[in-house]
């Protein structure tokens, strides 16, 4: 699988541009897939850019991945030439630590094998992304996609969708539940049609009057303008759980007074120092939690997509020719985009 087209960017600051890569040869267990679609998610622009530290260049984003086996290794049991089939945000882990033999391989005691910018754990190699014309990948990191879905909707399924689902699952969010979801990027507007899937009652929390028609229309009950405080006292010990999108710092204390008691503020979307510092009285006087959470492990990728396929839901998404993605991460930076953009990789061919 020599000269594999992929875009890539070669120091921080260079930005994304055609570049050839090798592909390794099948494994035993190996799943080889031509890509049809990818997301482009906002750690994809982190990376890149070395926003957190430690990217290795060169940097061959994508984890929102979409296409059709081609080929399989001879250990292979689930899947066959022609299948659509996903890859989300990892490619392995030890597969042996408590963790990794639960399902969540994305707590991985020795840390799980990110699709891009990771070690192979075999031959040492850096993982590249799904910013290409093919991936082989483990099977056990292969997940089926239902036909029943548009595959390019479905490619953000695969991170802004489990990246919200795995958490109203896990607090056994339903029927009865007062939902608050903050923010209203790709991660967002999938917790809002995801809670409201499970039945619960959604409000959307955000800073701009100009969204809350678009909050409606995404199938939230109510909006609530964060920077109304009138609103927001208000909303004071109305809600069972907050799922907290925001990638940015932002102020907790004002959302946790929107707690009940017992109410759980989960962050999805925040993984800097939280600024300004916790008032730790709001905690410990209602009894209220503050949790995380991260993407979903392999069994739940697959629960996730055949949920979506059951109820109907996919990401709002806008098409992209790879040709401008260094124009697509500029309106990221700007939030100009409703609410993922999805590479159709038909134009990597042609570039």
């Amino acid at each position: 699988m020599a000269n594999t087209k992929a875009y890539a960017a070669t120091t921080p600051d260079s930005g994304l541009a055609p570049y050839a890569i090798d592909r390794r040869e099948l494994r035993t267990d190996d799943v080889a897939i031509e890509i049809d679609y990818c997301g482009v998610c906002h750690s994809d622009l982190h990376t890149v850019e070395n926003d957190w530290g430690g990217s290795k260049y060169p940097v061959i984003p994508g984890h929102e991945i979409v296409g059709r086996v081609t080929a399989v290794g001879p250990d292979v049991k689930g899947y066959k030439e022609g299948d659509l089939v996903g890859v989300g945000c990892m490619v392995d882990s030890c597969r042996t630590c408590s963790a990794c033999e639960s399902g969540l391989e994305q707590y991985c005691d020795e840390g799980s094998t990110m699709t891009y910018g990771s070690l192979d754990r075999h031959d040492g190699t850096v993982t590249h992304g799904g910013y290409s014309e093919r991936i082989v990948v483990g099977e056990r990191f292969v997940v089926r996609v239902p036909e029943k879905l548009d595959p390019a909707a479905a490619a953000p399924i695969l991170c802004a969708g489990i990246t919200t689902y795995s958490p109203l699952k896990y607090f056994n969010v339903g029927k009865g539940h007062k939902v608050g979801v903050l923010g209203m990027g790709g991660l967002g507007h999938m917790g809002v049609k995801f809670a409201k899937a499970l039945g619960a009652e959604v409000t959307i929390f955000t800073r701009s009057e100009a969204k809350v028609a678009e909050a409606k229309k995404q199938g939230a009950d109510h909006v609530i303008i964060s920077t109304d405080e009138a609103q927001m006292k208000a909303a004071a010990n109305s809600f069972d759980f907050l799922l907290d999108t925001i990638p940015v710092a932002h102020d907790l204390n004002p959302y946790l007074k929107c707690l009940k008691h017992d109410g759980t503020h989960i962050l999805v979307g925040l993984l800097t120092p939280v600024e300004p510092a916790l008032q730790a009285g709001l905690l410990v006087t209602k009894r209220r939690v503050i949790a995380g959470s991260l993407i979903g492990g392999m069994p739940e990728t697959q629960e996730v997509l055949d949920f979506c396929a059951e109820h109907d839901i996919t990401c709002d998404i806008e098409m992209l020719d790879i040709r401008n993605i260094n124009e697509a991460y500029e309106r990221m930076k700007k939030g100009d985009v409703k609410y993922r953009f999805v590479i159709d990789m038909k134009t990597l061919k042609q570039s």
